[in-house]
């Protein structure tokens, strides 16, 4: 006796359950570039205004 089994053709976009606009990866690259900046800023500014030169910075010399 031999079965027979039926295949089913779904279209791509019915299989991912998705779309293909590509809209997600202009979403994480706008955010990757936003951290980004916002990262440097977060480092930038404190140590653009800093008013004391090297000389005037505190050295631990006890190794503590």
């Amino acid at each position: 006796m031999t079965e027979f089994r039926r295949e089913t053709h779904v279209d791509a976009e019915k299989a991912r359950a998705g779309e293909t606009s590509h809209v997600v990866r202009w979403v994480l690259g706008i955010s990757l570039t936003l951290a980004v900046i916002a990262m440097s800023a977060v480092w930038l500014i404190p140590t653009l205004t800093n008013d004391r030169t090297i000389d005037e910075v505190p050295v631990d010399t006890t190794g503590g």
